[in-house]
């Protein structure tokens, strides 16, 4: 196939960028130095411009992929009528590349012959720049050197390279027993040094071992013994995702990946989307990721400290700063021929007023497990709760950034109520002050809205937008979780009713909303809208309806556990942006919702203050902020 199936590919990682390894030994995805830099290679985006590194028998073969346990390091196995041979890909994180004094802007590609003999072609084409360069390669000291105008790519190599005017190749046949190297890097070139590699190898895998979740007895785990292993990859699938060095992490490492084969609605999500806080600390803290969970809490703190609140954005670059201006690459025909491509995107823009709840219930949540909040963190949030207690009567876009008119849509209000809610929660709970009388008396005014204009006796249901009477939005899912009302309340259930009948599609696969966009053509289903509809029917006592549909969607995962953003509901494909934060995020908090109905899955209180257990991040960077960052 010209375009391979976004589930046949796995993903290797440094903390600071991802590469795309297909099951036919082809990495054609990466951007260097980070995830949101320009690409070196692009195959998935044009199959014909766009740039590849390709490891796979001459022969005609069989391929499985397959994670070393509990670790991000992919093994790709081919089998041909020859012989059996195992490509092994990793990137060293900042921590093992430390340790070993190498860089860690490298891909290491390991070839092992495991029986028989196997012939092997080596193809090396990078395009830099979203391949609107093609680079000159020519010979290097340990193999050859692509060059652009300002970036260079080394790859080093045990065999000879062939180097062409714009690649390099190899043919390499290999006995069993036999191995061979390949290391690409970034602005650098690596040495071969075999016994070096494998030392790297080693390392790394012990590194992500520590690291991953592992629960002593079936008994103290938060999840089901069933799902166990799929949380554990869900986990590892998110750790790749955030950045070493702010705790930011990138809604997916890919851009234009799209909802609709041949359609339009390709987006660019290598940046961080401030929603969803609450669940990403939850997600980590529970499965013991202390420092992440604690980087993400400064980071939602730091937000709330960028001056004036009406200038925060829903979505900043994995460093912190401005996404740039959303613009097209007209020379890539796009994923399956699905154009545009785009980078940049300009939600960065939008009035999302959903994003200060986020931000508020993130940090509460945060305090939950044993964070605090200083006097001069808790200046700013008073500053940006005040700002919501005015602005929540405002339109936006919405949590779906939708590019049509602004409206008044239900949940970005409901948003506004935990904002102010939470705030009050923190002066309860604490020896912080606020203007208590105010908020309370905005938290009331938001409800009494929501509750008259949001909720629709045609429809028995909630609805997307204040006074539209019929049409369903899959937030309206979240209101129970938030705590706006108790999921026991006749109009939550009606609610959860009526998204089984009009947005769940089949087996769990529920749609985003009703009505229009302002974009054409069509989508898949979103994966996290069928999570929250998990969440929703597990706190509603519905545990055996929650654990159907959890299960029912865990049947479009990938054959390495990963997830994109949609999945269609016809063919059963992945859609979309691969592999989706929030999609990970979602099955996390679902099975760990799951989990609770056991009654095993309570808060540890003070967990976050004790630093002298989380110290297993695979970074050294990413803990807590200085006061100049903050600064």
């Amino acid at each position: 196939m010209e375009y391979k199936p976004l589930e046949d590919y796995g993903i290797i990682g440094n903390l600071e960028t991802v590469a795309l390894v297909g099951r036919d030994g082809a990495i054609d995805w990466c951007c260097f130095p980070y995830v949101d830099s320009p690409s070196i290679f692009a195959r998935i985006l044009d199959s014909h411009r766009g740039g590849y590194f390709t490891i796979q028998p001459t022969a005609s073969f069989e391929a499985v992929q397959e994670y070393i346990d509990r670790t991000n390091v992919l093994q790709t196995r081919f089998r041909t009528a020859s012989g059996q041979a195992t490509v092994t890909d990793f990137m060293p994180v900042p921590k093992i590349a430390q340790t070993s004094r190498t860089p860690n802007q490298a891909i290491y590609r390991h070839i092992t012959c495991e029986s028989g003999q196997i012939d092997l072609q080596v193809d090396f084409e990078p395009r830099l720049d979203y391949a609107r360069f093609v680079p000159t390669v020519e010979p290097a000291r340990h193999g050859v050197v692509a060059t652009g105008t300002d970036e260079e790519v080394f790859l080093s190599s045990t065999i000879p390279l062939q180097a062409s005017t714009h690649g390099a190749s190899a043919t390499v046949t290999l006995t069993e027993g036999e191995t061979e190297w390949f290391i690409l890097g970034y602005d650098h070139e690596l040495p071969i040094e075999p016994a070096n590699h494998r030392e790297i190898r080693d390392d790394l895998i012990r590194s992500w071992r520590d690291w991953a979740h592992e629960c002593s007895t079936t008994e103290s785990c938060p999840v089901a013994e069933q799902w166990h292993q799929i949380v554990v990859r869900s986990a590892l699938t998110l750790k790749l995702l955030i950045n070493h060095e702010t705790g930011a992490i990138c809604a997916a490492p890919t851009t234009s990946l799209p909802e609709d084969i041949g359609g339009v609605r390709n987006w660019d999500y290598r940046y961080n989307w401030i929603r969803d806080a609450a669940s990403t600390v939850r997600a980590l803290t529970e499965l013991g990721h202390l420092s992440e969970a604690k980087a993400y809490f400064d980071l939602c703190l730091d937000h709330c400290s960028r001056g004036d609140p009406g200038d925060i954005h829903p979505v900043y670059g994995v460093h912190g700063g401005s996404v740039p201006d959303e613009r097209t690459l007209d020379h890539l025909s796009g994923y399956r021929r699905s154009a545009p491509v785009r980078i940049g995107n300009a939600a960065a823009d939008q009035t999302q007023l959903d994003v200060y709840g986020e931000l508020i219930y993130g940090i509460y949540e945060t305090t939950r497990y044993g964070a605090t909040i200083d006097e001069q963190d808790w200046e700013a949030i008073k500053k940006l709760i005040n700002y919501v207690c005015e602005a929540w009567q405002e339109p936006g876009a919405g949590i779906w950034e939708v590019r049509t008119d602004q409206h008044h849509f239900v949940y970005s209000k409901v948003m506004c109520w935990v904002a102010v809610d939470r705030g009050l929660k923190i002066v309860e709970e604490t020896e912080l002050d606020g203007p208590v009388d105010r908020w309370e008396e905005s938290r009331r005014a938001i409800k009494e809205a929501v509750i008259e204009k949001g909720y629709s006796e045609k429809a028995n249901s909630f609805v997307r937008a204040f006074r539209d009477e019929d049409t369903l939005d899959a937030t309206n899912l979240l209101i129970p979780v938030v705590g706006f009302l108790p999921a026991d309340d006749s109009r939550i259930q009606a609610t959860i009713d009526a998204t089984l009948d009009r947005l769940m599609i089949s087996d769990g696969l529920v749609d985003r909303y009703e009505g229009d966009d302002g974009l054409p053509g069509e989508e898949g289903t979103f994966v996290l809208c069928s999570f929250w509809l998990v969440n929703a029917l597990a706190l509603s006592g519905r545990d055996e309806e929650a654990a159907t549909v959890f299960q029912n969607v865990l049947q479009h995962v990938s054959p390495l556990g990963h997830l994109a953003e949609e999945v269609d509901p016809e063919t059963g494909i992945l859609l979309g942006n691969y592999p989706q934060a929030f999609s990970h995020l979602g099955l996390i908090t679902s099975a760990l919702y799951l989990g609770e109905t056991r009654g095993e899955n309570q808060p540890k209180p003070n967990a976050i203050g004790t630093d002298s257990t989380v110290e297993r991040d695979l970074s050294t960077d990413a803990t807590t902020r200085s006061q100049n960052e903050r600064e």
